[in-house]
């Protein structure tokens, strides 16, 4: 039997993620333990699949479309993958269970407000990395990008496996001032989305070795996302993607400021 809160709530994360393509899992972690109080650890593993299973999908078109950079995906998953498999070892083999309830919720919250900061002021991070007038310094950018984006893989793999946080508006932000010409407005997303597919599922299958997936759960939420998506996609044409980003910026920043302080 289908749980319609579930459902509804993957209804709501999946309208939010078509209308300003991030916010899955900034809102569905935290939904899952302040709304429907499950446990963390089970909360984070069900949502990496969850990301896994939404992403998929759309890293198959990107790819047909050519519209990811590949090289960048390469750099980062060199960066991502080592970093989420340490990780995870620390989490559930390296006495990490101790602790892990309590850090999956106070990372959940620290990574909510820095997402929420990242999602309103990604402009201005962009322009100030666009203005530089030094070219010796830029030529010297340039020439360690490729090791400065497996340094930002290595950030986004250790935060996504700890909190499933981060790999969309986090790991945009990072993309767009490691390469704010190199990469247009659809490489970006392409290059984004093919690189969080193998970072989630390496994660989910962690979490899922570990016991800490709820498969029925798991399904619920789809039913209600993948609708959620097309119906979130459509009202784009009728709602300012700007404020719709401000909203969900102060509910992130809230919602963070909660767990950090639960």
């Amino acid at each position: 039997m289908i749980d319609w809160l579930n459902a509804l709530a993957g209804l709501l994360v999946g309208i939010i993620v078509g209308i300003t393509g991030v916010g899955g899992g900034s809102l569905m972690s935290p939904i899952l333990i302040l709304v429907f109080g499950v446990a963390p650890a089970t909360a984070v593993g069900t949502d990496l699949w969850f990301a896994a299973a939404t992403k998929t999908a759309g890293s198959v078109v990107h790819h047909r479309q050519e519209s990811a950079d590949l090289a960048i995906v390469g750099w980062l998953c060199a960066g991502s993958i080592p970093a989420a498999l340490l990780t995870l070892f620390f989490l559930f083999e390296a006495g990490g269970h101790q602790v892990k309830h309590g850090l999956i919720v106070t990372m959940l919250g620290g990574m909510l407000l820095i997402t929420s900061v990242a999602t309103l002021f990604r402009r201005q991070l962009v322009t100030a990395m666009i203005d530089v007038d030094d070219e010796a310094r830029v030529r010297r950018f340039v020439r360690y990008q490729p090791v400065l984006t497996a340094l930002a893989g290595a950030v986004l793999g250790t935060l996504v496996t700890l909190t499933s946080v981060g790999a969309g508006a986090l790991g945009a932000t990072l993309l767009l001032m490691l390469y704010p010409l190199r990469l247009t407005a659809r490489k970006l997303v392409g290059t984004d989305i093919m690189h969080a597919v193998p970072l989630t599922l390496v994660g989910g299958l962690g979490y899922m070795l570990a016991g800490a997936v709820d498969l029925k759960l798991l399904a619920t939420l789809l039913i209600g996302s993948i609708p959620g998506i097309i119906i979130g996609s459509r009202l784009t044409l009728h709602l300012n993607e700007l404020i719709v980003q401000r909203a969900l910026a102060v509910i992130l920043f809230v919602t963070g400021l909660k767990l950090v302080m639960s």
